[in-house]
């Protein structure tokens, strides 16, 4: 069976979306509960990033109104932008000199059970010395990088929803 451009329809491409983002989680959980590496700050958040992502794709596979089209194209924009974010500042972080790499802090269930949840999501958002590390890396990028790697290619995808989503606003409008 030879793939067509007529079966890269917006539905189909969100459910790949979706099973990425599925993939990504699934890794994540494998690195963390088999392989034993405990994810720092940022990597809690490009995780929360994924998750944002699958939730709008998911929701452009299964409901087909136009308000839907739109609602999960902005949720995956806004969930590409967070990963976009946290993953570059953590590829940031691990570019740093080791001397200019923030200090560690305590873990992130000690800040959750004793700090107010704002200081506990700065922490999250500007991540700390345990984000430097990079334990483990495919094709020489880290996993860090390779989270910024699908979060601009879920964002150019979003972005195309997107301008699907203005179309058939405006063409039912003529």
């Amino acid at each position: 069976m030879a793939l067509s451009l007529s079966m890269v329809t917006p539905r189909n491409l969100a459910l790949v979306v979706f099973l990425s983002c599925v993939g990504l989680l699934g890794s994540a959980y494998y690195f963390e509960y088999v392989m034993f590496l405990d994810p720092c700050p940022l990597c809690i958040m490009q995780r929360i990033a994924v998750l944002i992502v699958g939730i709008g794709a998911l929701g452009a596979v299964f409901w087909h109104s136009k308000f839907a089209a739109w609602t999960g194209s902005i949720v995956m924009t806004l969930g590409s932008a967070l990963g976009i974010f946290v993953a570059g500042r953590h590829v940031w972080i691990q570019s740093l000199p080791a001397d200019q790499v923030p200090t560690c802090g305590p873990s992130l269930d000690y800040m959750v059970d004793t700090l107010p949840w704002a200081d506990v999501l700065a922490v999250m958002l500007r991540g700390n010395g345990n984000c430097a590390e990079g334990v483990w890396s495919f094709l020489g990028l880290s996993m860090p990088a390779w989270v910024l790697v699908w979060m601009i290619g879920f964002g150019l995808i979003s972005a195309y929803f997107l301008v699907m989503a203005y179309r058939a606003k405006h063409d039912s409008e003529r």
